[in-house]
């Protein structure tokens, strides 16, 4: 025996070793069959990341910028924040394309973009006709509150701001949350369930992260409701276009519209006064989510008639290995 070898052997056993204490702190981080990040990580670093940037973006602007060229360039910002948002998450992070997340942007997901905007507006158009009939509110003016633009590109602005902070808030928490925890739930646990987990959890901390307009826990309520609305849209569509589109008009018409936003200084058509109590209008009272709950209903509705019947769409679980993907 060469006097060699025993040193070899040590060598090759030490090396085993260390293979194995960096492939142990590997996995719960790195997943080296599908070689990309584990579920939890691919669900929590776009929403991780993004508001980083965001909490980068927005004081520097508003330092800086004076109304109103400070809301265009803020909106500009986050427009591309949100376009880094996609593209990382899904070219580095989940290794995935961008149509799973449930962007395919053809002109079928253009027309639930536009059936979830109806329903929206239709929602606070009916907030806003019981708070005028109880006498909590009324309108006392139309195209009010420009400031120092006039009232269309006015709007336009706002629009913009809100459309694109919207569409973000989907693609991180339904797009990469909820679809990640429900793809890495999937197996351990049946897929109903895997589902249900990922939707409370997404919303959850959908509800959280709004605690800057909350005043006291209960109004926690309102913003996890309406978490859980568009992740019923999500769950039982797979794709991104129903719940953005009722995200993105549901903010746009409760504030710029119809007047009933209260943290939101924004033009509106219609300018209302709300004297009403705080518990019924105020902009977690109980009028609003009332009427966040029937859009849920409207979208089951929707959903049920266009796809005959009511079920988790299997795209919420999916993921195509790139060795599987077409050319």
């Amino acid at each position: 025996m060469s006097p060699n070898a025993p040193e070899r052997r040590d060598n090759r056993a030490t090396a085993g070793v260390i293979q194995r204490v960096v492939s142990g702190l590997r996995w719960p981080i790195w997943n080296s069959a599908d070689r990309r990040f584990r579920a939890a990580l691919r669900a929590v670093l776009p929403v991780v990341l993004s508001f980083l940037a965001l909490a980068v973006l927005q004081p520097a602007v508003r330092a800086r910028f004076a109304h109103p060229i400070r809301e265009s360039v803020e909106a500009a910002g986050i427009g591309a924040i949100l376009v880094t948002t996609v593209f990382v998450s899904a070219r580095l992070i989940d290794r995935r394309p961008v149509r799973e997340y449930g962007l395919a942007l053809d002109r079928r997901w253009w027309r639930s973009f536009a059936v979830g905007s109806a329903i929206a507006t239709v929602v606070n158009a009916g907030a806003l006709a019981v708070a005028v009939g109880a006498g909590w509110a009324t309108v006392v003016g139309v195209a009010e509150g420009a400031g120092d633009l006039p009232f269309l590109p006015a709007m336009a602005v706002v629009f913009t701001y809100v459309a694109l902070a919207s569409a973000w808030e989907e693609v991180v928490f339904r797009g990469a949350m909820l679809k990640n925890l429900a793809e890495g739930a999937d197996g351990h646990l049946p897929r109903w369930a895997a589902v249900g987990v990922a939707v409370l959890v997404s919303s959850l901390v959908f509800a959280f992260l709004h605690g800057g307009k909350v005043d006291q826990p209960s109004q926690y309520g309102y913003y996890l409701l309406a978490g859980l609305v568009l992740s019923g849209a999500y769950v039982l569509t797979g794709d991104l276009a129903l719940p953005t589109g009722f995200h993105v008009w549901y903010n746009f018409s409760k504030s710029a519209v119809f007047g009933l936003g209260h943290s939101q200084r924004t033009p509106e058509l219609l300018a209302v006064d709300i004297v009403g109590p705080a518990r019924w209008v105020g902009e977690e009272g109980i009028v609003y989510s009332l009427f966040v709950t029937l859009g849920g209903l409207l979208v089951l509705a929707f959903v049920r008639w266009r796809a005959g019947g009511l079920g988790i769409d299997e795209r919420v679980t999916q993921w195509t290995p790139s060795s599987d993907r077409e050319p």
